[in-house]
């Protein structure tokens, strides 16, 4: 009989930690593994049947990607716990060329975003956006955005276990300088609580949802994920270089770093009537 307790899943935090896994990573993790003994519900005995049943619950809830992504975790869970035979192989799928328009944040969107945040007196917030954008890094990276990185105009930033420099803007500079000398920011993060403990993704994430409602701008575009992307897709559009962004962006392959150039369909209709080859 195969069942999951809290002491195994205890013990299994423990394990992600000490592989130096990333607090988000973590999280997730857990919480798609509780999402799975969620749905066991009284009958708690793990079979590989059973867990084909959940992969095709999730295909009427969730997308491909969301599918995998949960698959993976909980076979990995599997595998710690030495229940190979439960894992269960991901969905199959195309990698799509282009992002649904909808969810595409366009240049005068994240223009608007900061307006309003100037507007409504929310400076930190404004440039939380600015500093995510103009970078490219992760919001998990932005505790390394600190008043000795600004002085000096870089940041050395780990994620994944691999270190790499952010170099800052003149301009991104010069705005985060003036406002560390506002709050008087000496040392240490720049972006803190009022308690001043650095922000967490759920804080900024909250922020940015009422900013765009603010903004009239769709909330389903307004993440720091999305920022990430529009910087990707900006850099690339204008140097056409994918190799150097994958760098910029920390991706250890560059077929990741593809999934950020993606534009949405509309351009590649533009693109194809510019070739004139319809006479």
């Amino acid at each position: 009989m195969r069942h999951i307790n809290i002491v195994d899943l205890q013990r299994y935090r423990q394990e992600l930690t000490e592989a130096e896994k990333s607090l988000a990573t973590i999280e997730k993790y857990i919480r798609d593994i509780k999402t799975f003994m969620h749905w066991l519900g009284d009958d708690k005995d793990i079979t590989k049947d059973r867990v084909i049943q959940y992969k095709e619950y999730l295909k009427t809830k969730y997308k491909v990607s969301s599918i995998n992504s949960m698959l993976v975790a909980i076979n990995r869970f599997f595998q710690y716990l030495g229940w190979n035979e439960c894992c269960v192989k991901g969905l199959k799928s195309q990698q799509q060329m282009f992002t649904s328009e909808s969810r595409e944040l366009k240049q005068h969107e994240y223009e608007k975003l900061i307006e309003t945040a100037r507007r409504k007196k929310k400076e930190q917030l404004a440039l939380i956006i600015e500093t995510i954008t103009g970078t490219g890094i992760r919001i998990s990276e932005l505790v390394y955005i600190t008043a000795e990185a600004v002085t000096q105009g870089r940041a050395e930033v780990s994620c994944k276990g691999k270190w790499r420099q952010i170099y800052l803007t003149k301009e991104l500079r010069k705005r985060l300088m003036k406002y560390c000398r506002q709050k008087e920011i000496k040392a240490g993060p720049v972006f803190c609580s009022r308690h001043k403990n650095p922000l967490d993704r759920s804080n900024i994430w909250s922020m940015m949802k009422k900013l765009s409602k603010e903004a009239g701008v769709d909330p389903g575009k307004v993440f720091p994920h999305n920022l990430r992307h529009l910087f990707a897709r900006t850099y690339y559009k204008k140097h056409k270089d994918i190799f150097y962004l994958a760098d910029i962006l920390g991706h250890a392959s560059v077929n990741t770093t593809r999934i950020y150039t993606r534009t949405a369909g509309a351009n590649h209709i533009r693109m194809l009537e510019g070739l004139k080859l319809v006479i």
